[in-house]
């Protein structure tokens, strides 16, 4: 980045009037020229959804303690992506998300709308960080916003913020613990761990006698051994996990075509 005051742009999945926005907001404001677009709803769970089905409208709040940020009737990634490609002038230097009311680990990330908002800036090749706390409640939020901080400014600064020869922007999935900032000094760099398949359905009644289903919770760990996020979470760390876009398995393309896939 140049010496110019970086350009951040903020979004998340909660909904913009959710204290995790606000406290990230408060917290990275030092440290360039904040830009706040998210959701209007609670759209958790939400992944890499875009709504096409109609369109979509920005407002901006006026006074307050989020005076200035705006918020869209859509998705975390409406959210980025409106932002990306005609309401902003110009490509922001990185896109963070969150903080998330509660954890983004292993197989949650395919899921979670706040690791989709800032997957949607790297798909245009801004760097992008998902931060998530680990329990719901937002118990210490304001020590999870100061710990943010410090992620965000070795962001700043670090080479992971540049241009990679791939081309390919940084990806960072950040979970933090619900602890004082004093006891969030120790940070991991982590891969992502496994869990279990989730929870069965919860079935109930409706007042009209029909069936209704409830999405059952999050499996548990299933992999979460030395050098996972699940592992550093339960030693008291800070999980950071780079991840990236390219979802091909590549061994298995290799031995796909070896074994005559390939027809033709």
């Amino acid at each position: 980045m140049s010496n110019r005051q970086p350009h951040i742009l903020v979004s998340n999945d909660d909904g913009y009037l959710a204290p995790g926005l606000l406290a990230l907001v408060n917290a990275v404001r030092p440290l360039g020229r904040i830009t706040v677009i998210a959701p209007e709803q609670n759209h958790s769970g939400a992944s890499n959804s875009l709504t096409l089905s109609r369109p979509l409208s920005i407002h901006r709040v006026a006074g307050g303690e989020r005076d200035g940020f705006f918020f869209i009737n859509g998705t975390p990634t409406d959210c980025v992506h409106v932002a990306m490609t005609g309401f902003l002038d110009e490509k922001p230097d990185l896109v963070i998300s969150g903080i998330n009311q509660g954890e983004n680990m292993g197989e949650d990330t395919l899921y979670s709308g706040t690791v989709a908002a800032a997957i949607e800036g790297v798909m245009f090749g801004v760097p992008g960080i998902a931060f998530s706390q680990i329990d719901r409640g937002w118990n210490r939020i304001e020590d999870a916003a100061k710990a943010a901080h410090d992620v965000v400014a070795q962001m700043l600064v670090s080479a992971l913020s540049k241009y990679h020869a791939d081309g390919v922007a940084t990806l960072l999935n950040v979970n933090i613990p619900n602890r004082p900032y004093a006891d969030l000094y120790r940070w991991r760099v982590t891969r992502l761990g496994n869990r279990h398949h989730s929870q069965p359905v919860v079935v109930q009644d409706s007042p009209r006698g029909e069936k209704i289903y409830w999405i059952g919770a999050a499996g548990d760990v299933k992999e979460g051994s030395e050098g996972t996020d699940f592992h550093a979470i339960a030693e008291g760390c800070i999980s950071i996990t780079p991840m990236q876009l390219d979802l091909t398995h590549h061994a298995r393309l290799a031995a796909m075509r070896a074994n005559g896939w390939d027809r033709g």
